[in-house]
C-alpha cells in the first residue's frame, strides 16, 4: 500500500511540482493550502508523512506544530505523524524543532526534487535510492 503524504503550501505551484514527484514515486498525495484545512485533513485522511509550508495565511505552520502537539497530549486524536518543513526562511526555530524532535527534516525553498524526495525516504523509513 502507497504511504500517503500530506503537502501543505499557500503556493499552488510548490504543491503541484511536489505531488507531481511525489506520485511519480507511488507515494499518495493529499493537498491542502493553509493550516485550518491542513489540520481538517490530518484528522480525515491520516498522513504517513507532513510536509508543511511555515508561512501561510489562516494558521501558519507553527500554529499546525502546536496543535499536532497539543491533540497528542490531550486526546491522541492525531498519532504521531513525521513532519517535514518547508520554508524559503532561515529560521533558528527550526532548527530548535529538529533538536526537539518535533520536526524531522527541513527543505529551504527553493529546493532540489532529489533533496525532497531524499528527506521523505528518510522521514517515513524507506530505504534512499542515492
Amino acid at each position: 500500500m502507497a504511504k500517503k503524504i500530506l503537502v501543505v503550501d499557500d503556493d499552488p505551484n510548490i504543491v503541484k511540482l511536489i505531488k507531481s514527484r511525489l506520485e511519480a514515486n507511488k507515494y499518495e498525495v493529499i493537498t491542502a493550502y493553509d493550516g485550518e484545512e491542513c489540520m481538517q485533513k490530518i484528522l480525515s485522511d491520516k498522513p504517513d508523512l507532513i510536509i508543511l509550508d511555515i508561512l501561510m495565511p489562516k494558521a501558519d505552520g507553527y500554529d499546525v506544530l502546536i496543535g499536532i502537539k497539543e491533540s497528542k497530549a490531550l486526546s491522541g486524536k492525531i498519532p504521531g505523524v513525521p513532519v517535514i518543513v518547508l520554508t524559503a526562511l532561515s529560521d533558528p526555530r527550526i532548527k530548535g524543532m529538529i533538536e526537539k524532535e518535533e520536526i524531522k527534516d527541513y527543505i529551504v525553498k527553493p529546493f532540489e526534487s532529489d533533496d525532497l524526495l531524499d528527506k521523505v525516504k528518510k522521514a517515513i523509513g524507506e530505504p534512499s535510492p542515492f
